[in-house]
């Protein structure tokens, strides 16, 4: 039997599907989470019968009319797949919103099974609903359900309700009073004006609401000074500061040392049972390429651990929907909205779904401007490099990450202004948003979310990384005879010929070493290689010494092997934040763009957009330490000139276009 759940955005969707199926899919406390359907069997305790049940998570949509490509995955599978019975999920706390889209697909003659959810929620407000009477005007089976709970949820109810009405296919329609479907303007706004009638009465007869004698609410308190349109960016400022102090300074190195000490027993075991009789050649690429490699990547585990679990509790409060609002303004006047930054914050923890969740976007340009800029914010694949940098050359500061996020902001925002005069489209964008009520988040639900995040990490670094990190340290161990490198020679290695004409491009940026070249170019595969690469290059086992100088604090140490001023290394970090993204994140941008011509656009002003930062922050930034410009500034200029140009001249041709197609529109007025 196929099942489909489908339901409004933010109604507990996808958390109904993980407690049905027992699967753990990413819960946002806000629209746009689901951006493709998912599958899953119900799990044992809620089909104690073995009956064949298939569950489908559709992404969340408000009507059977879809407005983006989201809301159309939903309508082709319910209209072209034929799923057995519907589960559609309505919010106890709005039924009035919920309904249009429920009156929607009782009239597809499939049967549908309500799940009442969030009841709790209305409990709490003191409010009822009558569901026998709500089940009676639907002509549908309606089940009360709590699906953030564990116990007395009401699910197995629901799926024995679901059962039942698939094996019966009993399909009874409401007298809605929509006697055919719509083929006009007209028509659809008279059949519209019937469904909302039918819709208020029966929320009139079923929904009984508390009154409050209270003008404005605990939230609604909460809300004019959080998500004030002056005071929520300090705001905003100071919770991120806390978050990256957190993870970065206080608690993350007091897991990272445990862990990082556990490495360091593998790396002292495996170098034990190898010997000294055998091969150097084979003990280099197994200790220093796979071990010491992966190893230096997985030593920042515990620090990305920390705060994505920090970004999990502020997004299960329902925070981060008021971080969307508070930036909207912002947005607005580069021609995107406040659903652009849902996307990206999304993207903090992996670019992938967050290009992917541009889908919610009806604009076109918009939803392509936002696919092309989301990656420009700081991921979970680029914490490593962020840590290893702040740490090395900045004493561990948590002033270093809590600006890469902010300048990803302001990068993102002249970037979406650009590009709009690249476009010459002009035209105004809204935004509304249903904010999600507070509450205090669930530890659980962040601890499962964490552990989902450091899986993938762990199985990247255990794949990709591994191959990455073995190739180069082979590139490294050889010449071009394949001969071994001596070890006062490493220029001379395969891999130093093949990266010093690339690190020639990087001397205005600061740093043209090779080694910093191909730990970039490797940067490309997956962004957690760049701090591997360099691990393997300059034959560092770990960046975090628990017994002599730890990263947390600053390693003296390591910055002299690194061999770059801290201005450089802040040049470095901005430069693999702000170039194009990994392989996959490309091939999410390619789904999702939907044109190669924006496709080789978008990499290539990234690719632009990267150099140009790099460049100013070196050479305005050894000005003010030194007094002098940096080594390379005529050359980096011309590179930087012509970038530059380019794109001056894109936006001009774009705002000729503009004003032609202004021209042609009055005309025709």
């Amino acid at each position: 039997m196929k099942i489909a759940l489908a339901g409004n955005p933010n109604s507990g969707k996808t958390t109904l599907f993980n407690a049905i199926t027992g699967q753990i899919e990413h819960v946002g406390n806000w629209s746009g989470v689901t951006v493709e359907k998912k599958e899953g069997d119900v799990k044992q305790s809620l089909n104690p019968r073995n009956e064949d049940l298939v569950v489908v998570d559709l992404p969340g949509a408000y009507s059977m009319s879809p407005y983006t490509s989201e809301e159309s995955v939903t309508r082709d599978f319910v209209q072209n797949e034929n799923p057995d019975v519907i589960i559609n999920i309505v919010d106890s706390t709005n039924i009035s919103r919920s309904l249009y889209f429920t009156t929607q697909l009782l009239e597809l003659g499939i049967p549908v099974v309500i799940a009442l959810n969030k009841s709790d929620l209305t409990d709490k407000k003191g409010n009822t609903i009558d569901v026998p009477a709500l089940s009676d005007a639907l002509k549908c089976p309606v089940i009360v359900t709590v699906a953030t709970k564990s116990a007395d949820n009401g699910l197995l109810e629901l799926i024995d309700a679901v059962i039942a009405l698939g094996k019966s296919n009993k399909k009874q329609i409401p007298n809605i009073g929509v006697a055919k479907k719509a083929s006009t303007k007209e028509e659809f706004e008279k059949a519209d004006k019937k469904r909302y009638a039918f819709i208020n009465d029966v929320v009139t007869d079923v929904e009984r609401r508390k009154i409050s004698s209270e003008k404005q609410t605990l939230q609604d308190k909460a809300d004019r000074i959080i998500a004030h349109k002056w005071l929520g960016i300090p705001i905003f400022v100071v919770i991120i500061w806390l978050v990256f102090s957190i993870s970065q300074t206080w608690v993350g190195p007091l897991f990272a040392d445990i862990f990082v000490g556990w490495i360091d027993k593998v790396y002292e075991g495996v170098a034990s049972l190898l010997g000294e009789n055998v091969n150097p050649v084979v003990a280099a690429l197994l200790l220093d390429g796979i071990i010491g490699g992966v190893g230096a990547v997985i030593g920042f585990l515990p620090l990305i651990m920390v705060l994505f679990f920090c970004l999990a509790l502020l997004e299960d409060s329902g925070y981060m929907a008021r971080v969307a609002i508070v930036l909207d303004r912002f947005f607005k006047k580069v021609g995107l909205s406040g659903r652009s930054i849902i996307p990206m914050i999304i993207g903090t923890g992996c670019g992938i779904p967050g290009v992917m969740a541009t889908r919610t976007i009806k604009n076109e340009r918009q939803r392509r401007t936002t696919a092309m800029l989301t990656p420009f914010m700081p991921c979970g694949a680029k914490l490593p490099i962020i840590a290893l940098f702040a740490g090395v050359f900045f004493n561990d500061n948590s002033w270093v990450g809590t600006s890469m996020y902010f300048l990803g902001i302001i990068v993102i925002i002249i970037s979406a202004l650009i590009i709009r005069r690249i476009t010459g489209d002009y035209s105004k964008s809204y935004f509304i948003m249903e904010l999600p009520e507070y509450r205090w988040p669930s530890l659980k639900r962040a601890s499962i979310s964490v552990l989902m995040r450091a899986k993938a990490f762990i199985v990247k670094a255990g794949t990709i990384i591994l191959v990455c990190n073995a190739v180069v340290q082979i590139l490294q161990t050889f010449d071009w005879q394949f001969q071994v490198v001596a070890e006062t020679a490493p220029e001379t290695s395969i891999l130093a010929g093949i990266a010093s004409p690339l690190a020639l491009l990087f001397i205005p940026l600061g740093f043209g070493l090779w080694q910093f070249a191909a730990a970039a170019v490797t940067g490309f595969i997956a962004k957690e290689n760049v701090v591997g690469t360099l691990a393997v290059c300059f034959s560092i086992t770990n960046f975090i010494d628990v017994e002599e100088l730890a990263l947390v604090g600053g390693s003296a140490e390591v910055s002299a092997i690194f061999g770059i001023s801290a201005v450089a290394a802040l040049s470095y970090l901005v430069f693999n934040l702000f170039t194009p993204p990994c392989f996959a994140a490309i091939g999410a941008m390619r789904s999702e763009l939907e044109s190669s011509k924006w496709l080789w656009g978008a990499v290539g002003f990234q690719m632009g957009m990267g150099y140009v930062i790099a460049f100013l922050v070196y050479q305005i930034g050894t000005l003010i330490t030194t007094g002098t410009l940096g080594q390379g500034f005529i050359g980096g200029l011309i590179a930087v000139a012509i970038i530059v140009g380019y794109v001056v001249y894109l936006m001009r041709k774009g705002s000729k276009s503009a004003q032609i197609s202004a021209g042609m529109q009055s005309v025709k007025v």
